[in-house]
């Protein structure tokens, strides 16, 4: 397996200067060993107008299946013939990966002992990687390069060229082409190229967290296809993939809320169809004037906060408030006069109080705000006497057995006039090609409801204490499998069964219903 990097030069700034880039020089070749075989570094060409460095990596399927005891992917003690006979040779993969992050290190980490002023310094490039795995095909190499700055050449290879209608195989010729730093360009493979692979080969421990964050560093906080690429790199692991999922959105102070927009664009609305748009951080109908579509997240905010002002709410609690972002919707209403912010981890709270910049806020401000710890699954005075609660994608991650507990301490001892429930609809999952079939969109998510499961949920709550309920669609409504999000809003009703079984009179009226139960 191998890939070569290539970069024009101009009279006072020569191409072979990336010799003094990879710490290699251009008149030898060398050769290193690492722990999966031999990697050489050659120069095929180095002229001050053109200089391109090859990196080839020997792999030995026999030595490496060996070495491997057992752990990961492909290693398991048995005498599968696929252990022996693959194509490790000679398709890039994470072991590509891992030669590059060891030859090339001082390149990756931006430093240049020689010439210093050299690795900051944007430069034409040109990556070629002859046999590229691509589990996605060639639109997901497309959607991880292209949002980089990459131009993307993603080329099929035929299954045998001697026989075309057996179609395409798994694998791409890729060209990469864009003005970036040398250290930008390698930290790309060495996430991007095991995640288009789709298979670690070495156990994959919590160390590789670290790794991915460093590596991603500056361009995977944003990147439209985290989930995918966190998920992929540490070989779906739940517990490494949320733990580098919510560090990077501390990194780029955001909650990790993308987790739970998995979902496309509709290109053609007058047909009904759903696109190609998954980005991973939003929908869009239409986008705005950009283009951009509008994040789900977003959307489900706007919805919330619709549901809660034409409910005439004063005094809100966010049920599982996570860092805050509804809270710092309904801070810019006046109309929210107190908004309590509830959850059971307390570095979410703390998260939550720095971006809202509790201690920046005005004394006045600051008044109509609170954040508590608390548990949902327990009953808390604290949380009675509210106008309403949210539960913004929060009961999908409850495990089923708890609910009924939380149920009860919402609907049961807290009793607010309004709540507003919103969850994922399993059921538009399939509209999200990334998205592997049978996959939560959240890898902490226990559950995900169709729509029938949503509504036969709310509506026994209701029913049990006394309230009525509605249901509206958040994002694109699909004409075949509903929207990404459902939210159900429920209100107290003026009368409601007491403890006894008997009917007991309340001052709480009931606002206008779409469906009643």
């Amino acid at each position: 397996m191998f890939l070569t990097m290539s970069t024009t030069g101009t009279a006072g700034s020569p191409a072979t200067d990336l010799g003094f880039l990879l710490h290699k020089h251009p008149d030898r070749a060398q050769r290193f060993s690492t722990a999966h075989g031999t990697a050489h570094v050659l120069y095929p060409e180095a002229t001050a107008e053109r200089c391109t460095a090859a990196l080839l990596l020997e792999i030995d399927p026999v030595a490496l299946v060996r070495s491997a005891r057992g752990k990961g992917r492909g290693a398991a003690p048995d005498s599968a013939l696929a252990q022996y006979v693959n194509d490790r040779p000679y398709a890039a993969s994470s072991l590509l990966a891992v030669a590059l992050g060891s030859v090339f290190g001082s390149a990756v980490k931006g430093q240049c002992a020689a010439r210093p002023e050299l690795p900051g310094v944007p430069r034409p490039l040109r990556v070629e990687v002859p046999v590229l795995p691509a589990r996605g095909g060639a639109g997901l190499v497309e959607r991880l390069f292209a949002p980089l700055g990459w131009s993307v050449t993603a080329d099929p290879l035929a299954l045998d060229e001697r026989f075309p209608e057996w179609g395409d195989s798994r694998y791409v010729r890729l060209v990469l082409e864009g003005e970036l730093t040398l250290a930008e360009a390698l930290r790309h493979l060495y996430v991007l190229l095991p995640v288009l692979d789709d298979s670690k080969h070495y156990w994959v421990s919590p160390d590789e967290v670290e790794k991915l964050l460093r590596a991603g560093e500056g361009w995977l906080e944003r990147h439209p296809e985290q989930l995918l690429i966190t998920d992929r790199y540490l070989a779906r692991r739940r517990a490494l993939t949320r733990d580098a999922l919510a560090r990077l959105a501390e990194a780029d102070d955001t909650e990790p809320e993308c987790l739970d927009n998995a979902v496309g664009a509709p290109v053609d609305s007058a047909a009904g169809s759903v696109g190609g748009d998954t980005t991973g951080s939003g929908v869009g109908e239409g986008g705005d004037t950009a283009g951009k579509p509008v994040p789900l997240a977003a959307r489900r905010r706007e919805a919330v906060v619709g549901a809660l002002r034409a409910a005439g709410a004063a005094r809100v609690l966010d049920l599982g408030c996570g860092q805050g972002k509804l809270i710092g919707e309904l801070l810019k209403d006046p109309r929210f006069t107190e908004v309590v912010g509830v959850d059971v981890s307390v570095r979410a709270l703390r998260d939550a109080a720095r971006w809202l910049g509790l201690e920046r806020m005005t004394e006045r401000q600051a008044a109509r705000v609170e954040l508590l710890q608390g548990s949902l699954a327990y009953t808390d005075r604290r949380l009675t006497g509210y106008d309403a609660a949210v539960l913004s994608e929060v009961v999908e991650h409850l495990d089923p057995p708890r609910l009924p507990a939380l149920e009860y301490a919402v609907f049961g001892a807290a009793r607010p006039a309004t709540v507003v429930v919103t969850t994922p609809n399993v059921e538009y999952n399939v509209r999200w090609e990334t998205l592997p079939a049978g996959h939560a969109r959240h890898p902490d998510h226990r559950f995900e409801w169709t729509r029938e499961e949503f509504r036969s949920w709310a509506g026994s709550v209701a029913e049990r204490h006394g309230y009525g309920v509605e249901f509206t669609p958040v994002g694109p409504d699909d004409p075949e499998v509903g929207a990404p999000t459902q939210m159900a809003v429920f209100h107290k009703r003026n009368t409601e069964p007491d403890r006894g079984g008997t009917a007991a009179t309340t001052t709480t009226t009931l606002t206008k219903e779409a469906t009643a139960v």
